[in-house]
């Protein structure tokens, strides 16, 4: 079996069996869109503050698309038992897992557009560093999902996996930067904004957007890189230790 040719059929089937999955539609699509709406109607008149919300609103709805298909795909199929099937294909380990995440980096990039379409309506975007901005949004879709790959394969249950998300998720959300500057922090909280990958992933969006940024995007987009490859091969670990050794 050519190695592209079951890396394209496990992706296409995914994409056409788990993208309209309840738990996918409410924490993937409704819950960002949600936050999306919320934060732009609550900027009302004042438009100006829409670059502020946007790099923390576009990083939260690739943050929730990604992590809520990863608990879906995986955690159905370690249950229905087609993942242990797969384990068994003629396919290297890493070829396979790249595979069951490039959906998922799909859709959460897709998803970070969903509110930079909506700010095109509000505000001018041709002062938004693209150049910064894309490469961005792909890197901090592919450390979400490798997040989500982390936990799936760390749980049985679908609704274990969003909880075990959310323990993740929402701490990020405050301690990020995303919709305030990791400098009004207390001093305590500080360290640990700077141990979540978010954190760069958010500083180079609001560079690109706003200018505001507290790293220089090189050393933002390396760091990012790290965790990428980290949660990974973490992800590889736990699986070879619970189904292969």
């Amino acid at each position: 079996m050519k190695p592209w040719i079951a890396f394209w059929n496990i992706l296409a089937k995914d994409m056409r069996t788990y993208y309209l999955k309840p738990p996918n539609i409410s924490w993937g699509l409704m819950f960002p869109l949600a936050w999306t709406g919320m934060f732009f109607i609550k900027s009302g008149t004042g438009l100006g503050s829409i670059p502020s919300l946007l790099p923390g609103v576009v990083a939260l709805s690739i943050l929730f698309g990604t992590t809520s298909l990863l608990a879906v795909t995986v955690t159905f199929e370690k249950k229905n038992r087609s993942f242990e099937r797969l384990l068994l294909a003629p396919l290297s380990l890493e070829v396979l897992m790249l595979a069951k995440t490039s959906g998922a980096i799909l859709f959460g990039i897709v998803n970070a557009f969903v509110p930079v379409a909506i700010a095109a309506f509000l505000m001018d975007m041709s002062g938004v560093s693209w150049g910064a901005f894309l490469p961005a949004v792909i890197l901090i879709a592919v450390v979400s999902t490798f997040l989500g790959l982390f936990i799936a394969v760390a749980v049985s249950e679908v609704f274990e996996a969003q909880t075990f998300s959310n323990f993740f998720r929402f701490p990020m959300v405050f301690l990020c930067g995303l919709f305030f500057p990791i400098g009004q922090l207390p001093p305590f909280l500080k360290p640990l904004s700077f141990t979540l990958p978010l954190t760069y992933g958010a500083d180079v969006l609001h560079g690109a957007v706003n200018g505001a940024h507290i790293l220089p995007f090189g050393l933002d987009f390396l760091i990012l890189g790290v965790f990428c490859a980290l949660l990974f091969a973490a992800s590889l670990y736990n699986i070879k230790r619970r189904w292969i050794l």
